[in-house]
């Protein structure tokens, strides 16, 4: 009885460190999301007219507070084992993908090209490597990708309110190349095949935009776009 007693009190013992792990990886998480909110707050300030003629100055900004996202996910990683990434991932899988979002939607609105994972971990401080424990999770990257996506497809339709005809275009050719690029893959994933499967509406919605611009004689001429693509 004694051992059976002894043996139990172990797992109690292992359950309540583990508690313990949990609770102060979430306290962090939350912290985390908290940047996150703030960094998308400001990010969203480029769906508005004002916005919009000052995307460079949003995004050195938003830049800027990825600083206290570095911070957070260095505390992060120092709550558990590197070996046992995966054991708690899902506390921070939602906020990493929105991370990863956030960050590929500035380096869209600064370069009009697409984030590399490798970028992504630059900009969070972490690594992209699976082998060095805490990283940045494959599916993470992409689901991040997608909602750029679904985010550019808004900000299409707010271009042209702000009378942008030709950030519509160009949005409109950068997600055929997401779209390119995602077929490409051999999705196991259930959830991120369900989130692919949706990027066709963000398409959709991007060429009913961009097609009335051309019928209402609003599409610039090319070199006009190649222009202000360049700038």
């Amino acid at each position: 009885m004694s051992s059976l007693t002894s043996t139990f009190a172990d797992f109690n013992e292992y359950l309540t460190k583990d508690q313990d792990v949990r609770e102060e990886i979430r306290t962090t998480v939350r912290c985390l999301e908290q940047t996150a909110r703030e960094i998308m707050t400001t990010v969203q300030g480029v769906h508005q007219p004002a916005g919009l003629k000052d995307v460079p100055g949003i995004c050195q900004k938003a830049r800027g507070m990825f600083e206290t996202v570095r911070i957070q996910y260095a505390q992060l990683k120092e709550k558990f084992p590197a070996d046992q990434y995966y054991r708690f991932h899902d506390h921070w899988r939602f906020v990493s993908q929105r991370l990863v979002f956030l960050s590929a939607l500035i380096v869209y609105l600064e370069t009009e090209q697409l984030i590399s994972r490798e970028e992504v971990a630059q900009i969070l401080g972490i690594s992209v490597k699976r082998e060095d424990g805490f990283h940045i999770d494959l599916d993470d990257y992409l689901q991040g990708l997608l909602t750029m996506a679904n985010e550019l497809s808004r900000l299409a339709v707010n271009s042209v309110t702000a009378g942008d005809y030709t950030r519509p275009l160009r949005i409109s050719n950068f997600m055929g190349e997401i779209d390119a690029g995602f077929r490409l893959l051999n999705l196991k994933n259930d959830n991120l095949r369900k989130r692919f499967d949706g990027l066709k509406y963000d398409i959709k919605k991007v060429e009913e935009v961009v097609y009335d611009i051309t019928i209402r004689g609003l599409k610039p001429s090319a070199k006009v776009e190649q222009a202000e693509g360049g700038q």
